[in-house]
C-alpha cells in the first residue's frame, strides 16, 4: 500500500507538505523529528489528508499530479479541509491513524 499524503505546519500553518509513503505513521514521526531537510525548519506538522493506493505507480501519479497547477488548485479546494473521504482504486479510503 502507497499513502499520499498532505502536511500543515501547526506553528506555520501557510507552510504545508505533499509527500508519499509506505508507511505513515513513520513518515509523519521523522517529519516532526525533523530528518526531512524540507520540513525541519516548520516542524510541528499535522496529517490533513491521506489518501490509500495499492498500486504504486497510481500513487505515484497522483502525487505529482497534486503537485502541478491543477492538482495544487483541486488539493485546495477538495483536500485541505478536514473529514475527507476519496475513492481511490474503487474502494472507499478513510483512516484515522492518530
Amino acid at each position: 500500500m502507497r499513502y499520499v499524503y498532505l502536511l500543515q505546519s501547526i506553528p506555520y500553518p501557510s507552510q504545508r507538505y505533499i509527500g508519499i509513503t509506505s508507511n505513515l505513521k513513520t513518515r509523519l514521526k521523522s517529519h516532526n523529528d525533523g530528518q526531512s531537510p524540507h520540513t525541519s525548519k516548520f516542524k510541528s506538522w499535522k496529517l490533513v489528508t491521506y489518501v490509500a493506493f495499492s498500486d504504486e505507480s497510481k500513487a505515484i501519479d497522483f502525487e505529482k499530479y497534486l503537485k502541478s497547477g491543477s492538482g495544487r488548485a483541486f488539493a485546495e479546494k477538495r483536500l485541505w479541509g478536514t473529514d475527507v473521504v476519496l475513492k481511490s482504486d474503487s474502494k472507499l479510503v478513510y483512516f484515522d491513524i492518530e
